[in-house]
């Protein structure tokens, strides 16, 4: 709970690159950030650990099965009634087509200058880019 009572919600991200180290991006179907380009992920099921969390996360929203790796780093972003508390993992994708699904309406990889076109356009969700830059995460190419 947050100093006013109001509940946090565990959530987790996926940071994908590949091997020419371009960044995986979903772009939201839902609120929060409906329309907005994000790392995969979303909120961890009770019961679940964030890595089973992350993998099902992932497979849902781009059908592409991962395998998890360290995590890079948390964030607190608001909630509708608490906060969010994300835990974004760095994952390798091992098997799958990619392909947009559940809570995304599109799945693409970026280049560089692409993701910083889409940061300039306010079309990323609040804070990605400043917490991607700062785990060193940004796009390679």
């Amino acid at each position: 709970m947050t100093e006013l009572g109001l509940p946090i919600v565990r959530c987790v991200g996926a940071v994908i690159r590949d091997a020419a180290g371009l960044l995986l991006l979903v772009r939201r179907a839902h609120e929060p950030g409906r329309g907005r380009w994000s790392v995969p992920g979303g909120r961890v099921r009770q019961g679940e650990s964030d890595a089973e969390a992350v993998v099902r996360e992932v497979y849902e929203e781009t059908r592409l099965s991962v395998t998890v790796g360290p995590l890079l780093g948390s964030v607190l972003r608001p909630a509708p009634h608490g906060t969010f508390e994300i835990h974004d993992y760095l994952c390798q994708v091992v098997d799958g087509d990619l392909r947009a699904g559940d809570d995304a309406d599109a799945a693409e990889w970026f280049d560089r200058e692409m993701f910083t076109t889409l940061h300039r356009d306010g079309m990323l969700v609040d804070g990605l880019a400043q917490a991607l830059e700062g785990w060193d995460a940004l796009p390679r190419v």
